[in-house]
């Protein structure tokens, strides 16, 4: 079965999507990332939608709830690297990602995840992990 890689930055879980996103494969993206999660302790989800060039309304509904997921199980999502057909397309489809924050690329997407960090929980250095 086709799976979308979900990689550990530190307290952070980073899905870069490279593949026409589908809805069995949304659902198990959903699925895993909910895993993930739980099992790494992660403050933040950050997912990469760059290499989409186009979102039908069922995939715009999953990045809402993948990030509503998240959210119940503590941890903040940043969608980056949203096309403006993306953009244009999910606002044509009344969807609005509420609750989502989002950025231009992954760096500037790393900096709001860094803002949302636990007060007194310690920067975790990717090095430091094994």
């Amino acid at each position: 079965m086709e799976k979308i890689p979900i990689l550990k930055m530190g307290r952070f879980l980073l899905v870069s999507i490279q593949v026409d996103m589908h809805d069995r494969l949304a659902m198990t993206l959903q699925e895993d990332l909910t895993d993930r999660i739980v099992k790494e302790n992660a403050r933040g989800v950050l997912i990469d939608i760059s290499s989409m060039e186009i979102v039908d309304s069922f995939i715009g509904r999953m990045l809402g709830s993948i990030a509503s997921m998240s959210r119940m199980l503590n941890a903040e999502t940043v969608v980056v690297g949203m096309q403006p057909a993306v953009a244009i397309t999910m606002v044509e489809l009344g969807l609005s990602l509420s609750g989502v924050r989002t950025a231009l690329d992954v760096e500037k997407g790393m900096e709001i995840l860094h803002r949302f960090r636990q007060p007194g929980e310690e920067e975790t250095d990717i090095d430091d992990q094994a």
